[in-house]
Parts: structure tokens; sequence; C-alpha cells
């Protein structure tokens, strides 16, 4: 069965909005964005995981973190 897959519409207010983003500002959302993203795979983390300690947590933190680097630089082109 083919699925065709279909996206919302650009929201150009959103966009004018980050195009006015000073260079810090871009870095602070992207520093945000971070945060919430590492934030969500730790709370995975710790429900598939009770029993390990926070810091046992946070290894295997780096290591999700460094399995999903090497799973995209398998896939960046080669010029």
């Amino acid at each position: 069965m083919s699925e065709t897959l279909q996206f919302e519409p650009v929201d150009m207010e959103r966009v004018r909005m980050l195009a006015r983003l000073t260079p810090g500002g871009r870095i602070r959302l992207m520093l945000n964005a971070r945060e919430l993203a590492v934030g969500l795979l730790r709370g995975q983390l710790r429900h598939r995981y009770p029993h390990l300690s926070t810091a046992e947590i946070n290894l295997k933190l780096l290591e999700e973190l460094e399995r999903a680097d090497q799973t995209r630089s398998r896939f960046e082109p080669v010029f």
C-alpha cells in the first residue's frame, strides 16, 4: 500500500520570526531544542531502565547519542 506524505503548509510568520533572530538568539533556540530532546531521551531511558542510577542513565544517554551520531554520519553525502 502506497502512502502519500503530506506536510503542513509553511508558517511564513514563524519563518520571518526566525529570520529576525540574532545569531545568539538562534544558538539559544538550538540549545533549548537540544535540552528538550536530551530530556525526553533521558526520560525514555529512565522508564526503560528504572533500576539504573542517574549516573548509569547518563552513560546510557551518551551511548544513545553516540549511536545516533554514527547512524547519521553514514548517510551524509560524500563529495
